[in-house]
């Protein structure tokens, strides 16, 4: 799942923080990342389920994940001015309310029986989403030591991991698992929703009681004054691009996967839905170890391996069959699980006072999930999986070239 990345915020107790108490501020934002990763890769589980339900094509099928990261790209600046002006407390509880309401919006979506109704109530479930990534992400850097502020966000990236695993596992069980029943329609999916709208009002609620520290923008009017010109950054404008094709591979393959393996090994795509889990599962894994790897690999190499190790595995998956092609397209997932990180602390490489403007860029780029993945579905339509798979492929090239190459600033030291 992709993260918006945090930005330069400081608190007003910020000389206190080493002593202070933040367990339970630290137990929300794992529950608000939890959430989050669940949601977002439930989808992975509605796209199979709408496209047999409405019978759909691919690409149709896909504006399930189109609609979703569509918002990234148009609510990511607007959501950083509404918490700046309500607070990150208050946005936070904003986000929640209004993906519950979202939601809730699966029951009338399925009296009207209407794609497209579901397709608005996942666009302002999504809306919701980006308010909680924008307003939360800070509180992962200022509560406690500066010094742990990495690993701090490795374990909390690392729970919204295990909210991605989950989710296939949720769906098969409780959605997928209809698909052969004679509530094989959208009423399948609105008890799910129903109970994730009631959970998020619950949370909402609790955070809403619970006192957090307060947060404000250490350097918004430094970063006024010089953020012009800043595209002309080469390590930003590739990094830019190499974001987007970095979502857009890691959704588009995630989207697919359900139908991809259940045709490739001739199950039920509640069975498939398992290796969706194991996909998602596996960025937990690699992010820990990819932590370790990191302190003492440079991380441009780093990039260059995974992204390298990605595009075989695609190409293995793509010559072979049965489960040695199912399992080396699951891989993939270990390879994505650092790709993130590393691209932005490339593309945000000396940049200076210019890194929260900067942010507001690559936060945007996560638009790649709606238009590769429906770029993909296309080509399942016309043509077959084979050569739908060569989008996410050109998409790694891109990113092996900007790890080579394209990040180099006249001062990277990364």
């Amino acid at each position: 799942m992709a993260v918006v990345p945090s930005q330069q915020f400081s608190t007003e107790t910020e000389l206190n923080r080493d002593k202070a108490n933040y367990t339970p501020a630290l137990t929300s934002l794992g529950v608000l990342y939890f959430m989050m990763g669940f949601i977002t890769c439930l989808n992975d589980t509605l796209v199979p389920f709408f496209k047999k339900g409405f019978d759909l094509t691919y690409a149709q099928s896909s504006l399930v994940q189109f609609y979703f990261f569509l918002t990234y790209g148009i609510m990511s600046i607007p959501a950083g001015k509404i918490v700046s002006k309500v607070g990150y407390k208050s946005g936070m509880v904003l986000g929640f309310s209004i993906a519950a309401f979202g939601a809730l919006l699966f029951y009338p979506a399925s009296i009207m029986h209407q794609y497209y109704v579901f397709l608005a109530a996942l666009f302002v479930v999504a809306i919701g989403i980006v308010l909680l990534q924008v307003a939360a992400n800070p509180y992962i850097t200022v509560l406690g030591p500066p010094k742990t502020a990495s690993s701090r966000l490795t374990l909390i990236q690392g729970i919204g991991s295990l909210g991605t695993t989950v989710a296939p596992l949720f769906g098969a069980a409780f959605i997928l698992s209809r698909f052969n029943t004679e509530e094989a329609s959208s009423e399948a999916v609105v008890m799910p929703y129903i109970g994730i709208g009631l959970t998020l009002i619950v949370i909402a609620f609790i955070l809403s009681r619970l006192k957090l520290p307060v947060i404000k923008t250490s350097s918004d009017t430094q970063s006024q004054t010089e953020e012009k010109g800043i595209l002309s950054n080469r390590n930003l404008k590739f990094g830019i691009i190499a974001l987007f094709c970095y979502v857009g591979a890691e959704v588009t393959i995630g989207t697919f996967l359900t139908n991809y393996i259940a045709d490739l090994l001739r199950i039920k795509e509640e069975q498939a839905n398992m290796y969706v889990a194991i996909y998602w599962g596996s960025m937990f894994a690699g992010r820990l170890l990819g932590s370790v790897i990191l302190k003492y690999n440079k991380s441009s190499n780093v990039l260059a391996v995974v992204t390298a190790l990605a595009m075989m595995f695609i190409v293995i998956s793509l010559l072979s069959s049965g489960l040695v092609a199912a399992w080396t397209m699951v891989a993939v997932g270990l390879c994505n699980s650092i790709m993130f990180a590393i691209i932005f602390s490339l593309a945000v490489d000396g940049l200076g006072v210019n890194t929260t403007k900067a942010s507001g860029f690559l936060s945007s780029a996560i638009v790649g999930g709606a238009i590769i993945s429906y770029a993909q579905g296309v080509v399942i339509d016309n043509y077959n999986w084979t050569v739908s798979f060569l989008i996410p492929l050109i998409c790694y090239v891109f990113i092996l070239y900007y790890a080579i190459e394209g990040y180099k600033t006249k001062t990277s030291t990364k």
